[in-house]
């Protein structure tokens, strides 16, 4: 059964980490399988649309997300890497581990990512929109990097549509 686990916010030294690569024999294992539902659920409660490993204390290179839209169904990604990307587009993002803050972020406008999902199976996503947003998120999580490095004019979100913000790139 899954339990909803503690996000760790800005501050926290795993946040800041390289994510370690996840083996074979650990996607396996039925405490990374534990983790996988346990994030999910995390995210979901948040609420939110993407969840990065380090961001509940635990440096692998996982993410779990869901878009909440027609085109996507809910996506577990394990040592992803981005294949593509293209078109620069500006954007204002969120995330759990920086609550009440937005900023200004520059992101590729479509992207392809691969990786292996929750069976060691080999995936590749391909997309666009809050999706592609989603997924840089996720990778720059793994990579010890916060939004907010890249981000300008970081600061409280105020109008619905900003305190939304965090929720449509990934919470």
């Amino acid at each position: 059964m899954p339990y909803k686990r503690a996000i760790v916010t800005e501050g926290h030294p795993v946040l800041r980490r390289q994510a370690k690569k996840v083996s074979a024999k650990e996607i396996g294992d039925a405490l990374f399988q534990q983790l996988i539902d346990d994030m999910f659920l995390t995210m979901y409660e948040a609420p939110g649309v993407g969840l990065a490993a380090p961001q509940v204390g635990v440096s692998k290179q996982l993410f779990v997300m869901d878009v909440r839209d027609d085109e996507h169904d809910p996506a577990v990604v394990i040592n992803p890497k981005i294949e593509s990307a293209q078109e620069e587009i500006e954007l204002i993002e969120g995330c759990l581990s920086v609550p009440g803050y937005v900023g200004e972020i520059t992101r590729f406008a479509h992207v392809t990512v691969s990786g292996l999902d929750r069976h060691g199976k080999k995936i590749k996503l391909s997309g666009s929109g809050l999706f592609a947003q989603c997924l840089q998120h996720e990778i720059d999580h793994l990579h010890g990097k916060l939004y907010k490095d890249s981000a300008r004019n970081v600061r409280l979100a105020k109008t619905e549509e900003e305190k939304e913000a965090p929720q449509a790139a990934e919470a």
